[in-house]
């Protein structure tokens, strides 16, 4: 499996840690590239879109000629995971005109709807397919406040959409790489052959 992590900016080697533990549980080795220039997600079976500042991804897959390619990937069903600031990115509606979102998840978006930095929490969120809570890592989290009619509600905290699937695409509002939990991953790129921690 190659496995890219849209490395423009944001937490690029924690994804790649944990895509080849997820890979390691089936017995599946992972190839893990770096992307940032045009070129490299063609050949890409998988893609992840880390955290970090939304207005600086999009700005940089957009001027890089990334952003077109992530979209054929999509388009031709192969699975991506967009995590915290990837979430707003892939959104339908990230509601801030710096942030050229790319219409993957038929969902809106508030940045930073959890509060600042300093509001950062974690939580054990139930999460569908998955047999035990995940410990779930929210830091500057954004909030899913709208979901199209064909996107699954995959977990919630309060009430509130942090992650959801819309086709090959699973979002999260929270930080699944950082926790030695590869399930997220898993959850994603294995989805047939799910693994319980």
């Amino acid at each position: 499996m190659k496995a890219g992590v849209i490395a423009v900016q944001g937490d690029v080697a924690e994804h790649a840690a944990a895509v080849r533990n997820a890979a390691a549980a089936h017995d599946e080795p992972a190839a893990v590239v770096e992307v940032r220039d045009a070129g490299i997600v063609p050949e890409c079976d998988v893609l992840l879109m880390p955290g970090g500042e939304s207005t600086t991804i999009s700005r940089l897959i957009h001027r890089e000629g990334i952003a077109a390619e992530i979209r054929d990937h999509v388009a031709s069903g192969k699975p991506v995971l967009a995590t915290c600031a990837g979430l707003i990115v892939c959104s339908r509606d990230a509601k801030d005109d710096r942030v050229d979102a790319l219409g993957l998840v038929d969902v809106s978006v508030d940045r930073n709807a959890f509060g600042r930095q300093k509001d950062s929490f974690e939580a054990k969120v139930p999460v569908t397919g998955l047999d035990d809570p995940f410990h779930a890592v929210f830091i500057r989290a954004p909030l899913i406040d709208e979901v199209g009619a064909d996107v699954d509600v995959l977990a919630t905290v309060d009430g509130r959409a942090v992650a959801v699937r819309d086709g090959p695409v699973v979002a999260t509002a929270f930080h699944p790489e950082l926790t030695d939990d590869p399930r997220i991953h898993d959850l994603a790129f294995f989805p047939e052959r799910e693994v319980v921690a």
